[in-house]
């Protein structure tokens, strides 16, 4: 039995936490809301994850040092966005902590990856980065997933791998943070791409393309940011890229889709009701793709569709007519 420590308590960091758990771990989970807190404590439940009933050795607290003070290492599952934010409230209890990072995506503002903005506030922390095809609601509910963590700390790789594997879950170990971090975080574009798809009518040959060169995409590009091309074509990268493109489960691929039937993006934001990490990171890939010098003709157009209004058939036709080339 482990102590663990999650920050957030969105969906993943509750399916992460009622998995943990089910292993015979304690988790205490850090809440930035009060109300959630409290239907966790006291209501068992997860408004993101209703088919959930919270077991009892989660407790869930608003208080950092609660929290952390007696786990052995931390899983860190905040939006994106608020990776900064959040990590300089609790750093301070880190200590020789492991740090796993289960957000996916960049820092907007820096265009940094999101073990480089940890590790710009704590040198000395070990990070860990886990990640593959793995949907909350089916983590929760005990569903055969298959994930990768990475770290450049064998001692982490194997508390990780040790903590987590059983017969619902396994867990593959990499030294190549980088790649893995990148895959997980590219990957929800192309899912976003696929949801647009979808709302205009294609069809599975477009799917299978689009998941095809999206991968081509979003290797050329990560392996330019120093990851392993390897890492691409494992879990974190094809793994994560067809269960994201693919399911309904998929806040990435419902945002695309509705913006595909015509929403705004306010609208989609407002219905999907949570954060899309994939629209916040869209312009990100584009400037990053942009400052490397990567040719991404998929992440271009989906930028111009989302920030330049260009209409999704039209972004479909301009991709289907571009110069021809050799594969």
């Amino acid at each position: 039995m482990k102590n663990i420590a999650i920050i957030g308590s969105g969906s993943w960091g509750v399916a992460l936490a009622t998995y943990l758990s089910g292993n015979g771990n304690m988790v205490k989970i850090w809440s930035f809301n009060e109300e959630e807190k409290r239907m966790i404590n006291e209501e068992k439940r997860c408004k993101f994850l209703p088919q959930v009933v919270i077991p009892d050795n989660i407790k869930c607290s608003t208080d950092f040092e609660e929290v952390i003070k007696d786990a052995e290492f931390i899983l860190h599952v905040t939006p994106s966005k608020f990776t900064r934010e959040t990590f300089k409230k609790y750093k301070q209890y880190v200590g020789n902590k492991p740090v796993i990072i289960c957000s996916k995506g960049f820092e907007k503002e820096t265009l940094k990856t999101l073990d480089e903005v940890i590790k710009e506030e704590l040198p000395t922390v070990k990070i860990g980065v886990l990640s593959g095809p793995s949907h909350a609601e089916e983590v929760s509910i005990g569903i055969p997933t298959v994930l990768v963590v990475a770290s450049k700390h064998d001692e982490v790789l194997e508390l990780i791998q040790d903590t987590f594997i059983s017969e619902k879950m396994r867990i593959y170990t990499s030294k190549d943070v980088k790649g893995v971090e990148l895959g997980g975080a590219l990957k929800n574009i192309i899912a976003f791409c696929a949801g647009v798809a979808a709302g205009i009518g294609l069809g599975d040959n477009s799917f299978a393309a689009l998941i095809t060169r999206g991968l081509s995409e979003i290797s050329r590009l990560g392996v330019k940011l120093g990851g392993e091309k390897e890492s691409f074509y494992g879990l974190s990268g094809l793994g994560d890229l067809i269960v994201t493109c693919l399911s309904e489960h998929s806040r990435n691929r419902k945002a695309g889709k509705l913006m595909g039937q015509g929403k705004t993006l306010e609208e989609t934001k407002k219905e999907v009701g949570m954060v899309i990490e994939s629209i916040d990171n869209i312009d990100v890939a584009y400037e990053l793709g942009k400052k490397n010098d990567v040719y991404m003709p998929i992440i271009e157009t989906v930028y111009q569709v989302i920030y330049e209004n260009l209409e999704p058939k039209e972004a479909v036709k301009n991709l289907m007519t571009r110069e021809r080339k050799s594969e």
